[in-house]
């Protein structure tokens, strides 16, 4: 019997979506005002997700207090009030898309849960937008 646990969690930070070999004007055309030189922001809200067994001796699928702790070391401490663009080494050469983040917080965080553990990543750009990702 298979159970999934969910850890929700928050972080606020800026970003420009662009392609650095395009010019002002395609930026433009494709990101919008998402496309902005001097960023904007979002207020993210992630759902970590992990599914697996209930382990017999604690009835646990994951102890919540090491995914909470994994969730603030590894994703809100490195990305919470920061510049993505400029702060967060990842993405000095990736685009920091909904799409990119999401793959880039999964994989901070598949590193470090147990890997008989499914995990999927929940993020919420705005309240309408949001993607999931589970490592495929």
């Amino acid at each position: 019997m298979k159970v999934t646990v969910h850890r929700k969690a928050h972080f606020n930070a800026a970003h420009r979506l662009y392609n650095g070999e395009w010019s002002d004007a395609r930026n433009a055309t494709v990101f919008g005002k998402c496309s902005n030189p001097h960023y904007h922001g979002h207020n993210y809200e992630l759902i970590v997700s992990v599914k697996g067994e209930i382990h017999p001796e604690t009835g646990f699928v994951m102890d919540m207090k090491v995914l909470k702790h994994l969730i603030e070391t590894e994703i809100e401490e490195k990305l919470d009030h920061k510049n993505l663009n400029e702060e967060v080494s990842e993405f000095k050469t990736l685009n920091p898309t909904a799409e990119n983040i999401a793959v880039v917080i999964y994989n901070k965080l598949r590193s470090k849960i147990d890997t008989k553990l499914e995990l999927t990543v929940t993020l919420y750009e705005t309240p309408r937008n949001y993607v999931t990702y589970s490592g495929e």
